[in-house]
């Protein structure tokens, strides 16, 4: 009886507590079970919640676990929180034991410590000589490594995973950053490298800390067993990999002398750090044994790392998706490199973008903000109070409050961002002067708001626009037929089963044929029975075979912008997809013809028919 009394005395109690649930608490289990039953779309089913609730609600765990989350995607109260009053929401200690393996780096570190790594880390990615490394380094990459491992796919005419693409760059292009050491993850072998490996094993680990009970992780880190011990596998091989990194490039630097200086446009983030110690060591600073210890740059460096990495895969992941499956857009992003960088053949023919020359990309820059609003790298921010506070909706947080932001949502909200807010529409970001729209953080919140506003939100925009332009310039990306864009269950917004797609050549000249090619590219690959043969891919198989005889007529290249003509033997790169086109011209005509004959007899039928009954009303007049 005593049992049953506390049972229901503690119901009662959770029901009192909880103003504004967002789901059926139910006895014991709380809300959970209908949050497990939807974890294969999680991000979609709590913008549907959120929606429904007026952008806020509580979350129950299950009973004794520690699992209440305030859930918000309301900007006003995102304002208040990363802005407003900053100094009062902090990351806090159960956040820090989540996120273990970052170590205390800046994003799990809060006050002092947090002022220090930032302003650390503000000092090198703000130096010029910083951004002529980075520029230098990507384009080295984009050109050693990205197009030759395209251009291979290309001609083996194979599917690809896009995402392992971009994971695999983004892992050597920050090793070269942070390390000054490239791994070689992206060649045409596609190798496995251990500690790129062990890299994404830790992070996808993390994401099932918040979907059990504290208690449940931690035994199960104790036992290591199950998520728990293949995290703690992966982080052994990264740190590995990270303290012999620390250990080579300290060696590396007492080399060099006061006579004999680093060229500071070759300086990788890791030796900038170790030399900056040196510099304040020479100014009697007091922290300067902080970046001196082992611990604090291998913490430092995985902080980067998840930063520079992860974050610059999702966003190329989801970008080219959306791209590919709008073909518009990207007709109107070879229009404006067109219009920036003419369309000579030699000079665009995998052409590198530089810095510069990517800033000149405006609607690109509009697409990419689009991208990212629909898809932010990081979907939600934890923070909780240190204070009682009132929050702008009026909700009630007390110290300790477990608060989610829920960052993917709030690109999602019409509201906010208009009834076409679920629509890929890279225009919202441009004005009528041709100018890009500034939006405000606490609305456009991928790369964080307030004071913790991601420090390298100009460094990303650099790399993605100078990725971006240089594979759209020389490749058009067809997402395979009935491949699924699922969100894995990540920290970080990656696809569940990867990018899978197929590589064409871009013709720069003609941004109408990515259009032909993703609307019917199912007549090229696919047997389509007669009945699915439209009017549509009668005019496509027109306009293929005109296109094939002018290249064999040498009247169709990839052009150059003075109007002469161009070598046709170098530049038929339209072959590849010629090779293609050509087997199943035939077959699609036959069944045009069968369709066309089929049409032919049946009108012939109809006009029988018609002239059976106008014979037989004749005959019944009579």
């Amino acid at each position: 009886m005593a049992a049953l009394l506390c049972f229901l005395l503690h119901f009662f109690h959770r029901r009192l507590c909880c103003k504004s649930p967002l789901l059926i608490d139910w006895p014991i289990v709380g809300m959970l079970p209908i949050v497990l039953w939807n974890l294969f779309r999680i991000h979609d089913f709590i913008t549907d919640v959120l929606k429904q609730e007026g952008k806020t609600g509580e979350f129950m765990g299950p009973w004794f676990t520690n699992m209440n989350y305030l859930v918000t995607s309301d900007p006003m109260n995102v304002h208040h929180i990363m802005s407003k009053s900053f100094d009062n929401y902090v990351k806090g200690s159960e956040f820090r034991d989540i996120f273990q393996i970052f170590g205390d780096g800046i994003f799990t570190t809060d006050s002092e410590t947090w002022r220090y790594h930032r302003s650390l880390l503000l000092s090198l990615v703000k130096n010029r000589s910083f951004e002529i490394f980075l520029e230098k380094t990507i384009q080295k990459k984009v050109e050693a490594s990205l197009i030759p491992v395209l251009e291979h796919v290309l001609q083996q005419r194979v599917e690809v995973d896009l995402q392992d693409v971009f994971n695999r760059f983004t892992f050597d292009n920050i090793c070269n950053i942070v390390l000054g050491y490239d791994p070689n993850c992206l060649s045409i072998e596609f190798p496995e490298v251990a500690c790129e490996k062990a890299f994404n094993e830790a992070e996808e680990s993390l994401f099932y800390r918040h979907a059990v009970p504290k208690s449940v992780w931690k035994l199960l880190e104790r036992l290591q067993i199950g998520q728990e011990r293949k995290m703690s596998e992966a982080c052994k091989v990264f740190d590995q990999f990270i303290y012999s990194c620390i250990a080579s490039k300290r060696e590396e630097i007492s080399k060099y002398n006061k006579s004999s200086q680093i060229d500071e446009a070759q300086v990788d983030l890791l030796s900038a750090l170790m030399m900056m110690r040196e510099q304040e060591q020479e100014k009697g600073q007091s922290q300067t044994l902080l970046v001196n210890d082992d611990k604090f740059l291998r913490d430092s460096t995985f902080n980067i790392f998840v930063a520079g990495r992860d974050t610059i895969t999702s966003a190329l992941t989801w970008f080219f998706w959306l791209v590919a499956t709008n073909p518009l857009v990207e007709a109107k992003i070879l229009d404006e490199i067109k219009e920036n960088f003419g369309s000579n053949n030699d000079e665009m023919e995998h052409k590198v973008f530089s810095m510069e020359e990517g800033k000149r990309l405006v609607y690109l820059h509009g697409a990419l903000c689009e991208s990212l609003r629909l898809f932010p790298p990081i979907p939600f921010e934890r923070k909780q109070p240190i204070k009682s506070d009132i929050l702008p909706s009026g909700h009630h947080v007390n110290p300790g409050t477990m608060i989610l932001l829920s960052l993917f949502a709030m690109g999602r909200f019409e509201e906010v961002w208009g009834k076409d807010c679920l629509e890929f529409k890279p225009e919202r970001w441009i004005s009528n002067k041709g100018s890009i729209v500034h939006m405000p953080s606490y609305k456009f919140i991928s790369f964080n708001a307030g004071p913790r506003t991601c420090l390298g939100k100009d460094i990303s925009f650099i790399q993605l626009k100078m990725v971006a332009a240089s594979i759209l310039c020389n490749y058009h990306i067809h997402v395979v037929e009935g491949h699924q864009a699922i969100p894995s269950h990540s920290i970080v917004l990656l696809m569940k089963d990867g990018l899978k797609g197929q590589i064409f050549p871009n013709p720069v000249e003609d941004p109408a044929f990515c259009v032909f090619v993703q609307d019917y590219a199912g007549v090229i690959f696919c047997d389509l029975p007669s009945k699915n043969v439209t009017e549509a891919h009668c005019k496509f198989f027109l306009w293929v075979d005109d296109y094939i005889v002018r290249v064999r007529a040498g009247e169709a290249t990839r052009g150059s912008g003075d109007g002469k003509q161009s070598d046709v033997g170098k530049h038929l790169r339209m072959d590849n997809l010629i090779d293609h086109v050509e087997e199943r011209i035939a077959k699609l005509e036959k069944l045009l013809n069968k369709k066309s004959r089929e049409a032919e007899l049946r009108k012939k039928a109809r006009e029988a028919a018609a002239r059976d009954m106008e014979a037989s009303s004749t005959t019944s007049i009579d």
